[in-house]
């Protein structure tokens, strides 16, 4: 019985959800969060997204398998009430020659640096993780780790906002992709919002690649 948790970890690594498994996967636990929910899944900005050529939405934290959830930051310790409040929404254009992908969340009022205003380390780490999703599907085999990473802050971000995270890739080079994105914050029409914080990185894809598990991307 001990070792039920590990084959279930190996399972969901070499069978990932797909992307639209993964849209189906959150179940809202309060009337709170399924506002929330809705509120990101009917946006107008998610709406026109999912209506361009090519697009693949997903929740890319729901591929984590269960038993690597506790152990995760941004789709497990952070994910839940008063945090990251339901899984963010991803829709990317993974097939484009410089791959890009927004990604639409909810930062709750726990998640403050100083009260009030969320944590500029919780921004930047969303950028890490966006930045490179961004890109991964642009590398050899779609996987890479951080190799710089320059943030700047524009504005302070309010807990208990709804925000929008936008990333394209720049540029490729065989196992390199450098990338750009920012933080802005949601408006009601999904026009372009307050930016919060930019930033620029560049993702390189180690070797050994091939054979490391694809728990976000699933390629």
């Amino acid at each position: 019985m001990s070792a039920a948790p590990a084959v279930d970890t190996v399972n969901g690594i070499v069978s990932p959800p797909t992307d639209a498994e993964t849209l189906t996967m959150f179940q809202p636990a309060t009337p709170e969060t399924l506002q929330i929910n809705e509120h990101i899944t009917t946006h107008p900005l998610a709406a026109r997204l999912r209506a361009e050529p090519g697009v693949a939405e997903s929740r890319p934290h729901l591929k984590i398998p269960d038993a690597m959830r506790p152990h995760n930051l941004t789709g497990g310790v952070l994910l839940g009430a008063g945090k990251i409040e339901v899984p963010p929404l991803s829709l990317a254009h993974p097939n484009e020659e410089l791959p890009r992908l927004t990604q639409i969340a909810y930062l709750g009022p726990s998640l403050c640096g100083h009260p009030g205003i969320v944590h500029g380390g919780l921004l930047a780490t969303l950028l890490d993780e966006g930045l490179a999703r961004a890109c991964f599907p642009a590398l050899p085999n779609k996987v890479g780790v951080t190799a710089s990473l320059k943030i700047d802050y524009r504005a302070p971000c309010p807990a208990g906002s709804y925000v929008v995270l936008k990333a394209e890739t720049t540029k490729v080079e065989g196992r390199k992709a450098w990338v750009k994105g920012w933080i802005e914050q949601l408006t009601e029409d999904g026009e372009a919002g307050t930016k919060l914080v930019e930033a620029e990185a560049l993702f390189i894809e180690p070797k050994g690649a091939a054979s490391m598990a694809r728990i976000y991307s699933g390629a």
